[in-house]
């Protein structure tokens, strides 16, 4: 019965013993395994900082193309003026055209005319820079008897207009139906 005893303390020891071996191995494999990442983590932190200095040259030559960018168009206008030619108007429509007749543009009469001018837009450049949106809302503005109109291609036509475009548009406008396509 004592030798059974003794077997039992001695057995755990061997046990204890393989054990204590086998973990200090695995653990200098992690640490190995953990000193690679330590080395890729200073890589990455590296690349990182080269690309925070990138960054920050992109932004700086951004900002100074900015400011040049702001300096060369301070002398140009902002809109292109375009020439009228009231003879080469005449000739494409048959008629004598005056400067910033919204009429011109299918689709607007003397009324919706008066609408846009108290509205303020009383050039063919102010109805092509505005939005179907506003031109609606100026037509909306006048009451029952212009929500039959459709803006949808005056600031088109008004553009082709104000750029001098005018065999382009009439034959656009001999597609359009009271200014509707």
């Amino acid at each position: 019965m004592n030798i059974p005893c003794i077997l039992i303390p001695l057995i755990v020891g061997l046990i204890c013993a393989l054990l204590g071996y086998l973990l200090g191995k695995l653990l200098s494999k992690n640490n190995s395994d953990s000193s690679s990442l330590k080395n890729d983590l200073d890589a990455c932190l590296q690349k990182s900082n080269q690309y925070s200095k990138t960054i920050a040259n992109l932004e700086a030559e951004l900002a100074n193309a900015k400011k040049v960018t702001s300096q060369s168009f301070a002398s140009v206008p902002d809109a292109p003026k375009f020439l009228f030619d009231s003879e080469l108007a005449a000739s494409v429509f048959g008629k004598k055209i005056k400067e910033n007749d919204l009429k011109i543009v299918e689709g607007i009469g003397p009324k919706i005319e008066e609408l846009f001018h108290a509205a303020g837009i009383k050039t063919w450049q102010a109805m092509s820079e505005s939005s179907v949106e506003k031109l609606q809302a100026v037509l909306d503005s006048g009451g029952e008897r212009f929500s039959v109109h459709t803006p949808g291609t005056w600031a088109r036509q008004a553009a082709l207009a104000y750029q001098g475009k005018w065999q382009e548009l009439k034959d656009w406008q001999d597609k359009l139906d009271g200014g509707k396509e």
